[in-house]
């Protein structure tokens, strides 16, 4: 999946603002479909720490399916 994508300019406060929104959700989207996937691949919890460069531990609060929270929206 390639995109090709126009980073708004940062004098651009509102759509530099809308970007970093959309660029963390898609990196939080793609972290967690990797952890599923290297979980379903037996990995260990201090492979994926090591592979995001964190803790096992950190690794496993953050990321453990059992343990995501849904993100909310400010409203």
């Amino acid at each position: 999946m390639t995109e090709s994508i126009s980073i708004p300019p940062a004098d651009q406060p509102a759509d530099a603002f809308a970007a970093v929104l959309a660029l963390r959700r898609l990196a939080a989207t793609l972290e967690r479909a990797a952890v599923d996937a290297a979980l379903a691949e037996n990995w260990t919890w201090a492979e994926i720490g090591a592979a995001l460069d964190m803790t096992p531990q950190a690794a496993h609060k953050r990321l453990a399916p059992t343990k995501r929270t849904t993100p909310h929206k400010d409203t």
